[in-house]
């Protein structure tokens, strides 16, 4: 619907321009009260399941083979490393008597395949490089290897892909604990006994033993860059997966960034459709930081040519490009700042800013939302939570989940409202620093 400004308008209300952006949002159906919560929580929890009796779900379901439960023993140390993105980080840890982890030795590389494209000889060489000066100092090393594997019982696995920054296409379906220990040996730094895992389930096992709190349940949950959930779940439960012992329980890994089913706006289906990959990670394009600004300056975009900004305003909103989820959030901290959002909308009236204001927050809100049912997918199929003592511990990583202007605390009012008061579930937020080095010592001393 458009909705033209004229010259002799005056100064509107803030209750009125609050109005106009949602009756905007809901035209797209773009708003968050567009998302029922309920009904999208029985989709997800839909997804999981077929995803665990290997059907055909958008959700992949991948068992770690890694339980949560073990102690985590004391005084001993243990090689870790994090590879993930560009980065790559490499330490010792011990635990000392309060089972507090002491982090050492820490340095800081570059994923090898960064610059130039790699064999799979010279990357497993340049990575077991990066021990050299750890190498001796364990024969365990946890290994969070934050790309798309297939795990395996014996906690190694196989490389599905990489991110687009790696160059090494013959790295992908090799066994990479396997083949990292062949670089060891060869460096002269012995064999490990290497535990693979992905960060989203070294932050669940970062929350272990969290300031000696006992927990009912444990989830991990990262929403920086891109999201993604585990929990722990009951082998008897993962059907899809035969010889398990029944008796006990694993984390799985749910890949939640590609649920499939949740509600979508038509803008978000217009979004996805300008992406470099159409019909992918569908939810993580709603809520992540690697899409969030960008699909706000497309909902932006939308609402200039519906005349929901002045002319003056709409014509430099309209041609800004590239727009990122930190600008969007620097405009939501500072609306009369001087970031190029707050600087092309002060170009129009008042009330224009007010309205991109309101765009920005009700896409976070509706992120937060999102993310709760996420969350409370997870908790609601793991079965825990349901004595207030001992409430699931959501381990939660990301500069999203935690510098997005008011994100947090809306994640914990939708949890709060679903969770705690209608299903009788309760939850609790941590921050655990060094997330997923912790996890990973924590993996490699009990697996």
């Amino acid at each position: 619907m458009v909705r033209k400004r004229t010259k002799e308008a005056g100064p509107v209300h803030p209750k009125s321009v609050r109005r106009q952006v949602i009756r905007f949002l809901r035209d797209y159906e773009m708003d968050v009260l567009d998302v029922d919560f309920e009904e999208n929580v029985s989709r997800f929890l839909a997804e999981m399941q077929k995803g665990l009796a290997g059907k055909k779900s958008t959700v992949e379901m991948i068992p770690t083979y890694l339980e949560a439960d073990a102690d985590v023993p004391v005084g001993q140390r243990v090689i870790v490393a994090d590879a993930g993105g560009t980065n790559f980080r490499a330490a010792t840890v011990i635990f000392d008597e309060q089972r507090r982890p002491i982090l050492e030795n820490l340095q800081l590389f570059s994923m090898p395949g960064i610059d130039r494209e790699v064999p799979a000889e010279e990357f497993f060489r340049i990575m077991a490089g990066y021990f050299r000066d750890i190498g001796n100092a364990s024969e365990r090393l946890g290994f969070c290897f934050s790309y798309p594997v297939e795990m395996y019982p014996n906690k190694d696995g196989r490389l599905l892909r990489f991110s687009k920054e790696i160059k090494a296409p013959s790295v992908i379906g090799q066994m990479i604990g396997e083949r990292l220990n062949e670089a060891l040996q060869a460096a002269g730094l012995g064999r490990k006994h290497i535990v693979l895992l992905n960060d989203t389930v070294a932050t669940l096992l970062a929350g272990c033993g969290y300031q000696n709190r006992i927990f009912g349940g444990m989830i991990g949950f990262i929403l920086g860059t891109g999201t993604n959930c585990c929990y722990i779940e009951k082998n008897a439960n993962i059907l899809k997966k035969k010889d398990l012992d029944l008796t006990r329980s694993q984390i799985i890994n749910t890949e939640s960034g590609g649920f499939g089913h949740c509600h979508r706006g038509k803008l978000d289906i217009r979004f996805d459709k300008s992406t470099v990959n159409p019909g992918s990670q569908r939810f993580e394009k709603m809520i992540s930081g690697a899409y969030l600004g960008a699909l706000l300056g497309f909902v932006i975009r939308q609402a200039c040519k519906d005349g929901l900004f002045s002319r003056q305003a709409a014509e430099p909103l309209s041609t800004l490009e590239n727009l990122t989820t930190k600008e969007m959030n620097e405009f939501l901290e500072h609306p009369y700042g001087m970031g190029r959002l707050a600087a092309a909308v002060r170009q129009g009236r008042p009330e224009d800013v007010q309205i991109l204001y309101g765009l920005a927050d009700r896409l976070t809100e509706r992120a937060a939302k999102l993310a709760a049912l996420n969350l409370s997918s997870a908790a609601l199929q793991s079965g825990q939570g349901t004595d207030p003592t001992r409430p699931i511990c959501i381990v939660a990583e990301g500069t999203t989940f935690y510098r997005m202007k008011s994100l947090k605390s809306r994640v914990e009012f939708y949890l709060k409202d679903y969770l705690e008061n209608k299903k009788g579930v309760f939850t609790e937020i941590v921050s655990v620093d060094n997330a997923t080095l912790v996890g990973a010592a924590i993996a490699g001393l009990t697996n």
